[in-house]
């Protein structure tokens, strides 16, 4: 079952559901507007000729500061890692769908391409996979109106939330972009 606003205002005000800050009039009838951070990560031209998906990764990107008023230019085809402005957290029995706003995806541009689901128990700010499928470049503005939340109720609460020491979560707590943590699974 996804929350109404109505229910959304009610978890928030439980404390239950944790959108923080929460900016005005982003509350929409079934979900929550959040906003791009100032810090992007890139992808560098290396030497490599290929991910590595078993070496830190870290090595190919760099971060990239959004100014204010100051564009980054996401060009065609060009895929980059961002991050929420708004700490999210979830309780045990609600899971969160993270989806672009319709405005965005109807000049190509994609916030996630698989990492749309936010586990019960996540907190921290989440990553965006943000690209680029148009034609022409894009701006992107700190700041500005990236995505959405949509929530959902579970039919009980999850016995191991994210982040529970035996699940080895690895994005827990990020305060912002992060790039892949994948070659964990093979130490």
């Amino acid at each position: 079952m996804v929350l109404s606003d109505k229910t959304i205002k009610e978890e928030l005000a439980k404390g239950r559901i944790v959108i923080d800050p929460l900016g005005e009039g982003c509350i929409q009838p079934a979900s929550v507007d959040v906003h791009l951070g100032s810090e992007v990560l890139i992808f560098r031209n290396s030497k490599a000729a290929y991910i590595d998906i078993r070496q830190d990764l870290s090595g190919l990107t760099e971060v990239v500061e959004i100014e204010e008023d100051n564009p980054f230019i996401l060009h065609p085809g060009e895929f980059i890692l961002g991050s929420t402005v708004e700490n999210i957290e979830l309780p045990d029995d609600l899971v969160a769908r993270l989806e672009g706003k319709s405005s965005l995806g109807r000049i190509g541009l994609l916030i996630h391409s698989t990492a749309g689901y936010v586990d019960p128990g996540w907190k921290g700010r989440l990553t965006l996979e943000l690209s680029n499928v148009a034609n022409l470049p894009v701006t992107l503005y700190k700041d500005m109106k990236i995505g959405q939340l949509s929530y959902l109720r579970l039919t009980t609460k999850v016995d191991n939330p994210y982040g529970s020491e035996n699940l080895n979560s690895k994005y827990q707590g990020q305060t912002g972009a992060m790039g892949s943590q994948i070659f964990k699974d093979f130490a």
